[in-house]
């Protein structure tokens, strides 16, 4: 029978060692025991620990042995709140276990994940961390309710929005399609202070990779957003897509006035036609140098 005391205390906990030291004596259990005492050691240490720095690096340590009980252990961790005001450190640990937890690809975790998410009380660090864990485990039963927080007009963190967003992207389900081209319907005219939440909502459409007229629309509108950043996800989109028109359109931004977005123009370009639009952009006048340089960097890394 594991003396599990008795292990903790061989690993400096207790003994005022930093939890670097602690931690590191906790990896080496490593060489000494099985993967099913390990699990037991590390679930102890997960109930037992109060050292949250040390707690953090077990959470992670654990993601290598995952067991059901361990699962439950990282859930009750994820859901519980001090009673008192919330420590920077508690806060990272919960957000660990929210990593961990999406790495199980459990469906029964959703419901979790899906309540810390929505609580709007809950640090803001803990609900982004819920969302990637949400696109990660790839469930579609998480579309809808990331959707509504995306459309929910009293969602204050444009940060959760944006993480609701990419999850969608993540889990790749294209009836979030609709939902996310009315969002950039409805928001014409006042896009100035949602400009991060249309990077993603672009960027996404683009990972789910679907042709129809509508997405067509958002991505020939984006090419002329005022947001650079929009523009190079729509390139990318549009690059990524069956479009017949793709070509033509991201040509257009070979003269884009910043640099960057002409930089991904000829890259996307490159990847659809190959050598001959880096030619035409060195041969002809029209294009900056500084495109010609890039196009010149190109054939010299993947031509030559």
């Amino acid at each position: 029978m594991l003396d599990f005391n008795g292990i903790l205390e061989n690993c400096g906990y207790g003994k005022d060692e930093p939890p670097s030291v602690i931690l590191a004596n906790i990896a080496k259990l490593e060489e000494f025991y099985s993967s099913d005492e390990l699990v037991q050691i590390y679930n102890y240490f997960l109930l037992n620990i109060k050292n949250f720095e040390v707690l953090k690096g077990i959470v992670k340590n654990s993601s290598l042995y995952k067991s059901n009980e361990t699962l439950s252990i990282l859930l009750n961790i994820l859901l519980k709140k001090e009673e008192t005001t919330e420590s920077d450190e508690y806060t990272d640990l919960r957000v660990a276990c929210a990593k961990v937890i999406s790495e199980y690809k459990d469906a029964s975790t959703l419901k979790d994940l899906l309540h810390c998410l929505n609580d709007k009380n809950e640090n803001y660090k803990i609900r982004l961390a819920c969302a990637d864990a949400l696109g990660r485990i790839g469930d579609s039963y998480a579309v809808k309710p990331l959707i509504d927080v995306v459309q929910d007009e009293n969602e204050k963190s444009v940060y959760v929005k944006e993480s609701a967003t990419f999850a969608l992207g993540l889990i790749g389900d294209t009836s979030a399609i609709d939902p996310l081209v009315a969002i950039m319907d409805a928001k014409q005219g006042i896009w100035d202070k949602f400009t991060f939440l249309k990077e993603k909502i672009v960027e996404v459409l683009g990972m789910l990779n679907i042709n129809n007229d509508k997405v067509l629309r958002v991505l020939k509108n984006s090419l002329m957003d005022v947001s650079p950043m929009v523009r190079i996800n729509a390139i990318e989109a549009l690059m990524n897509s069956e479009y017949e028109e793709a070509p033509e359109l991201i040509r257009k931004a070979l003269h884009d006035e910043d640099y960057e977005v002409c930089r991904n123009a000829l890259v996307a370009l490159y990847n659809i036609e190959g050598r001959d639009i880096l030619e035409e952009v060195i041969s002809l006048p029209c294009y900056s140098d500084a495109l010609k340089q890039e196009a010149e960097n190109i054939i010299k890394e993947y031509e030559e």
